[in-house]
C-alpha cells in the first residue's frame, strides 16, 4: 500500500518553513499531498488560486508532491485520497499542544490516521504565514520567509 501523507493548511502564504518540512519528509512517504484547506470562515490575504500555483512553482520538480484544495474535515479528505498520515510541522511547544489536540480528535475519527510531526528547523522558527503577511502588509521585506517563488 502506497504511504501517503496530507500536509493539510492555509499557506497564506506558503513559508520557508513548510517548504523545509515537505523536504524534510520526502523520503518517509510515497507520496505527499499539500491540501489547502478552504475555509470560508477564515479571511485570507492570498487569493487560493495564488496560494496553489504558487506551491505548485515551488514543487514543480517533485514529483512525489501533489497539490489539491479541499472543504470539510481533514480526515475525511484523508479517506478520500487513502491518505494514512497527517504531517505536521512544529515551530514552538504551543504548537504542540494545539496539533496533539487535533491528532488525538483525528485519530477518534479515524482510527486509521496517525499524525507525523518534524520539528522546524531553528531558523525558520520565529516564521509563520500570519507573520508574513503582518511584515508584508506593512511594506517589509519578506523574501527571507518566503520560497523564492512567491512574486509579489
Amino acid at each position: 500500500m502506497e504511504k501517503i501523507a496530507l500536509f493539510p493548511g492555509s499557506f497564506d502564504p506558503i513559508t520557508l518553513g513548510h517548504v523545509s518540512v515537505i523536504r524534510r519528509a520526502l523520503p518517509l512517504f510515497d507520496k505527499i499531498v499539500i491540501a489547502i484547506g478552504k475555509n470560508s470562515e477564515k479571511k485570507q490575504m492570498f487569493s487560493l488560486t495564488k496560494r496553489k500555483a504558487w506551491i505548485e512553482e515551488v514543487f514543480k520538480d517533485e514529483p512525489a508532491v501533489e497539490v489539491q484544495t479541499y472543504t470539510g474535515l481533514t480526515v475525511d479528505f484523508c479517506k478520500r485520497i487513502n491518505a494514512r498520515f497527517i504531517l505536521r510541522g512544529l515551530r514552538t511547544s504551543a504548537d504542540f499542544e494545539f496539533e496533539r489536540s487535533i491528532g488525538q480528535i483525528n485519530r477518534r475519527l479515524y482510527p486509521e490516521i496517525d499524525t507525523v510531526f518534524i520539528l522546524t528547523e531553528p531558523e525558520y522558527t520565529p516564521i509563520s504565514s500570519s507573520v508574513v503577511r503582518d511584515v508584508y502588509r506593512h511594506g517589509g521585506d519578506i523574501s527571507g520567509m518566503v520560497p523564492m517563488e512567491i512574486v509579489l
